[in-house]
């Protein structure tokens, strides 16, 4: 399997927000390998509705890492978040460090 030998915490994850939703991704070399969509469901709410890795960077944390930036962007804009995405919606229920901004 092909690897990409940057460290987690050197690859820049991206924003990206318009009126229906956005995404928080990472891209290497053009290629979005990871990312985590949501729906906006009004000004202040948000879904997240899917993440995704890509094999290559499976296993090293960039999931969740996607996660914390989604986390401190709620924060720093008020934004409240729900989860139908299974692996947010798990995070957010095992950790109590980011359920400031969830919504169950």
């Amino acid at each position: 399997m092909a690897t990409t030998g940057m460290p987690p915490d050197q690859l820049d994850i991206r924003h990206e927000d318009g009126a229906n939703g956005g995404a928080f991704f990472v891209e290497l070399d053009g290629e979005r390998l990871g990312e985590q969509t949501y729906r906006r469901v009004d000004g202040s709410h948000i879904v997240i509705n899917h993440t995704a890795v890509d094999p290559k960077l499976q296993g090293r944390g960039i999931a969740r890492k996607l996660l914390d930036h989604a986390v401190a962007w709620a924060r720093s804009t008020g934004t409240r978040v729900a989860a139908t995405c299974t692996y947010a919606k798990a995070q957010f229920e095992k950790d109590a460090a980011i359920r400031d901004v969830y919504e169950s």
